[in-house]
């Protein structure tokens, strides 16, 4: 369904390009100033619109709950751990954590309306890893770490420009979906799933488990 919106966006994009080609080569340069002004704008909004659709494209379809990969947690000193996360493709990124828990954050797009009702799914994608100190005083005063887990590759992103515009495209809304901060602890396992409400993470193995037993 995404492959498709990606190439009516980019089908529009080319409509663009050929109306703004053809307003500038088009002669009689009388009001040329004029035409060559419609030709650039329409040419600067097909270029934008492309660049829209490959943002959009980097975002997963969102049809039922299922796993977004594995986080787990080696440690290296008092409160501070090397974490893996192992995506569902099998991707593996190591990251340097401090604090006490650790959260993992997703960007997630709702379509609403008509979109909703022709049955396409929200989309996701995962943002950033982070991790936090139980205490105010070691939040203020220790060395904090959030990695991005994805950036626009365009200089573009769309649901950043929705946010900003406080969600009022009445199509979508741009929203965050994030995992409850859980504890780091040495040899831990979780598995974190995403579904229409967000992010949720389960303890994989016993270290895990002993570790939620011990916050809880």
């Amino acid at each position: 369904m995404y492959i498709a919106i990606t190439f009516l966006i980019a089908f529009v994009a080319l409509l663009l390009v050929f109306w703004g080609g053809k307003v500038l080569l088009k002669g009689n340069w009388l009001l040329g100033f004029v035409r060559g002004t419609v030709g650039l704008v329409l040419l600067a909004g097909a270029l934008m619109i492309v660049l829209l659709a490959l943002d959009v494209y980097s975002y997963r379809n969102l049809a039922q709950e299922h796993s977004v990969g594995t986080v787990s947690f080696e440690r290296l000193d008092n409160q501070h751990f090397m974490v893996k996360f192992a995506d569902e493709d099998g991707i593996s990124q190591e990251f340097e954590l401090y604090g006490d828990q650790w959260q993992l954050d997703a960007r997630m797009l709702k379509w609403k309306g008509v979109l909703a009702r022709w049955g396409i799914e929200p989309a996701y994608r995962l943002d950033r890893l982070s991790g936090r100190y139980l205490t105010l005083q070691d939040e203020r005063n220790k060395e904090r770490s959030v990695y991005s887990l994805s950036q626009s590759e365009h200089g573009v992103d769309v649901w950043s420009m929705l946010r900003d515009m406080d969600n009022r495209v009445p199509m979508v809304d741009a929203v965050y979906g994030s995992a409850t901060f859980l504890p780091m602890q040495d040899g831990a396992v979780y598995e974190v799933r995403i579904s229409h409400t967000g992010l949720l993470a389960r303890p994989l193995n016993q270290q895990a488990r002993s570790a939620l037993n011990e916050w809880q």
